[in-house]
């Protein structure tokens, strides 16, 4: 299915690793241009470099979401590097799962104000897009207390609830807002590659919890993100999308 993406210009954060840089490529591969960040100026440039092989415009700099000026001013400069905006994806996290004030603290500052800072700058950029879309990665540990009271989980389902806000108020706009939670997603170097060499129990039990027999891949989280900031997506705003192979057990009508 062609996504109707080509020639447009999409902005992702966190967009060097896992589901961040599965989504930018993604986005390359439909034929749009790519602005992606991260703290990393090494990786950003590596990821820049792959984007571009793909035949499209990329752009990229390292930038910390947790500086709200700094992340603010990165998302114009990205617009201005595409020469415009029609898509963003928010893909930074904290993922503190400490229950320290530190830890909530950096989650509220990353999960909730970096959030906040992405949607009301990116809303405004996208006005004049035809197709103005945006996109938040949660995760289904904000639907379900599996592993009991986190930070990571509590600023997530916030995310959540301000962004079915935020939809009703942009629609007027014709800017489409949804979130995307996947469940269980393994890569080399992500989290649950960390639990299956440091806590393989803990591992062996997610594993054995979803109903596939599997964790999920970056790039099938990316294929909903990206379906959904793409014109195909056009009347779908205000959804949670979960993808996590049913993993989850609660009813979603």
């Amino acid at each position: 299915m062609d996504l109707g993406l080509k020639g447009k210009r999409a902005v992702v954060s966190g967009g060097t690793k896992g589901i961040g840089r599965a989504i930018a490529m993604q986005f390359a591969e439909e034929g749009a241009h790519v602005a992606i960040c991260a703290r990393n100026p090494r990786q950003v440039a590596e990821t820049v470099d792959a984007l571009k092989a793909k035949g499209v415009n990329a752009w990229g700099s390292a930038v910390d979401a947790a500086d709200v000026k700094a992340f603010s001013n990165w998302i114009g400069e990205a617009k201005v590097a595409l020469g415009g905006l029609d898509a963003f994806v928010a893909n930074v996290s904290a993922m503190s799962s400490a229950r320290t004030e530190e830890s909530w603290r950096k989650s509220f500052e990353i999960d909730i104000l970096s959030t906040v800072t992405a949607m009301e700058t990116a809303a405004k950029l996208l006005e004049d897009s035809k197709s103005g879309a945006i996109v938040f990665i949660s995760t289904t540990a904000a639907l379900e207390t599996t592993q009991g009271p986190r930070p990571y989980a509590a600023v997530k389902a916030a995310v959540i609830n301000y962004i079915k806000g935020m939809a009703r108020e942009l629609a007027p706009k014709g800017i489409r807002i949804n979130t995307v939670s996947p469940g269980t997603i393994y890569f080399e170097g992500g989290v649950w590659d960390q639990r299956r060499q440091s806590a393989p129990d803990i591992y062996n039990t997610m594993l054995k919890a979803n109903p596939m027999g599997r964790m999920g891949k970056p790039e099938e989280v990316a294929n909903a993100a990206v379906f959904l900031a793409s014109p195909r997506a056009q009347f779908i705003s205000g959804t949670n999308l979960v993808v996590d192979g049913a993993m989850t057990q609660r009813v979603q009508y």
